[in-house]
């Protein structure tokens, strides 16, 4: 098992608790609301997410790769309502069939997966015709100046971020995997550095043939 891992792991819920109380939390709330049914998480974490499914969703499915993560997630769920199970699966290799979730959900997951092209193609098929891709994600900036620091900082931050990408245009990735995003709204994270800010907070539909 990886020591950085389990480092980040273990300090990941306590890292992120001013930036989730400054508002990640409500956006989460605010996200989650919509979805419904079957559910598929990719990137399950330590399950920041869980307390904000409301009684429209039938069953949580939470993909986490990550050992040390997984195990601090199976520990949450199983003092949950027994909605959720969770999956030791990478988001570019999903164990299902194809159209066999209403809703996947993606919460700060998309700058660190290996091959976000290659997880944005498995997230469209596992998702029904009619399905929907709820994302919270920090992306690569729209000012000119604030990408450039990104570029040279992305290095530090994977490092320092256990693999997190700064400067990924993740909403041209979902457009480019056949996505029709149907919601936007641009933010930003708080009690954060500049440079991993910049937000994107949305709904995407499947497009059929894409």
């Amino acid at each position: 098992m990886n020591l950085s891992g389990r480092i980040f792991a273990a300090l990941y819920d306590r890292m992120m608790a001013g930036t989730e109380k400054a508002g990640l939390a409500d956006r989460r709330r605010q996200l989650l609301v919509q979805a419904r049914g079957r559910v598929l998480e990719i990137g399950g974490g330590t399950g920041a997410n869980l307390p904000w499914y409301g009684e429209p969703v039938d069953e949580i499915v939470l993909g986490e790769p990550e050992e040390p993560m997984a195990r601090r997630l199976e520990r949450k769920v199983a003092a949950g309502d027994g909605r959720a199970r969770v999956v030791r699966a990478p988001a570019e290799e999903l164990p299902f069939e194809d159209g066999s979730f209403d809703v996947v959900v993606s919460t700060l997951v998309l700058c660190t997966v290996s091959d976000q092209k290659r997880a944005l193609a498995e997230i469209h098929r596992v998702l029904k015709a009619a399905g929907r891709l709820l994302f919270i994600e920090h992306v690569r900036s729209d000012d000119a100046k604030l990408a450039r620091w990104q570029d040279r900082l992305v290095g530090l931050n994977r490092r320092i971020a256990h693999g997190c990408n700064c400067n990924r245009d993740t909403l041209a990735g979902i457009s480019g995997a056949g996505f029709a995003v149907a919601d936007l709204e641009r933010g930003q994270l708080e009690k954060v550095p500049p440079f991993v800010r910049p937000l994107i907070v949305g709904v995407a539909e499947p497009v059929s043939g894409g």
